[in-house]
């Protein structure tokens, strides 16, 4: 069965106040530390998977901040995972790249690498709103970093938003998607803010120096994100996400449908052969471990059957289309109605899903509380 990659680089200009993720800031040392060690983990890899497991359908280098990495360095990764394993001559592979640390050469670049789709983290087009998130780049680089995409060549981007931003309105969202709409994207993911716990944001908002965007506020910009985006020919297909027809993302649908992937790089989580682990956070510790030719693992769990069956419920449901409950049967051999059959009477009772043919899929109603949903399968 093909994998889907995922590539942490974990490097930042600088971290964002709402920003749980593994970064650090980038600094020449430790980039270095960093590009060997992920060399070895590659070809360690490549040498011990047969053929049958080393074939890839998507690739996808995020982070952190993969563009403040040199260009040589991206195109040394690529190239080192197609030395390492079997690349299908479809296979999407995305770059994650913030406005402001690319420009026409560093883009011509990654196009001749055989990058093939752009994911722009823009979050807004209003600079106010931009300033409350952290973000070191201005709308203006935002819009700038799109027409640079185009020129280079590529052909399918993605471009990243944020709403339920402290401060933000309805007329703020709609004038974000109206000139994402100008820019005419592949495909626009759409993500309410998370205040997550540890960060600056979370810190300021418990000192009361910001004030949390109200949950109707945030689900009215939900709603109207949905109207807007649909309403131009946009696929709403997951819950965050809209794409032209036929650009969907390859590499998350890999996620949704818990369908194998390995994530290479520090902090990088993988879910392959029916383990779930994940890599050293520590750079310095990822590096020690593969110095020592030992994967570079912090945790690894392995998953029984009753995990793998929620985890695939859950996540499938994600999907507006919902869950193809044959393929739940041919994958388990057991009918996903039996197994979760209490479970499914009393979401249908509360109308937050519905059977559209041999799918389970949220109801409009139960969009908005798909956590609730979820949470009727862990």
């Amino acid at each position: 069965m093909a994998v889907g990659i995922y590539i942490h680089v974990p490097f930042c200009l600088k971290k964002c106040l709402y920003c749980s993720f593994t970064s650090y800031p980038v600094n020449r040392v430790l980039t270095e530390t960093y590009r060997k060690a992920l060399a070895r983990e590659i070809k360690m890899y490549g040498l011990a998977l047969p053929d049958a497991e080393k074939a890839v359908s998507s690739l996808f280098i995020g982070g952190g901040t993969p563009s403040c990495l040199p260009v040589d360095g991206l195109k040394e990764i690529i190239e080192e995972l197609r030395s390492s394993f079997i690349f299908f001559p479809e296979c999407e592979i995305t770059v994650e790249v913030n406005p402001g640390t690319v420009d026409d050469v560093y883009l011509n670049d990654l196009l001749e690498a055989g990058v093939n789709r752009l994911s722009i983290g823009i979050q807004s087009l209003q600079d106010h709103l931009l300033e409350v998130l952290g973000r070191v780049h201005k709308a203006g680089q935002a819009l700038a970093a799109v027409r640079l995409a185009r020129k280079a060549g590529f052909r399918n981007l993605n471009l990243d938003f944020i709403f339920g931003i402290p401060g933000q309105t309805c007329a703020d969202l709609l004038e974000t998607l109206g000139g994402a709409l100008e820019l005419a994207p592949e495909h626009i993911a759409m993500y309410g803010l998370q205040i997550e716990e540890g960060t600056p944001l979370e810190r300021a908002v418990a000192r009361g120096q910001i004030a949390p965007c109200p949950e109707e506020l945030e689900l009215s910009m939900y709603r109207a994100a949905i109207d807007s985006l649909t309403g131009h020919g946009y696929e709403h297909y997951e819950i965050s996400n809209f794409a032209r027809p036929g650009r969907q993302c390859s590499h998350n649908l890999v996620y949704w449908q818990n369908r194998p992937y390995l994530g290479l790089g520090p902090a990088a989580h993988s879910f392959f052969r029916g383990e779930r682990f994940s890599n050293e956070t520590s750079i310095e510790r990822y590096s020690e471990k593969l110095c020592r030719e030992e994967y570079p693992l912090e945790t690894r769990e392995r998953i029984q059957l009753e995990t793998e069956m929620a985890e695939t419920m859950f996540l499938g449901l994600r999907l507006i289309k919902g869950i193809d409950l044959n393929m739940f049967y041919q994958r388990f051999g057991r009918r996903a109605e039996d197994v979760y059959r209490k479970e499914i009477a009393g979401l249908l009772k509360d109308r937050l899903v519905e059977f559209a043919g041999q799918r389970l899929r949220l109801t409009g109603n139960g969009l908005p509380l798909a956590n609730r949903v979820f949470r009727e399968f862990v």
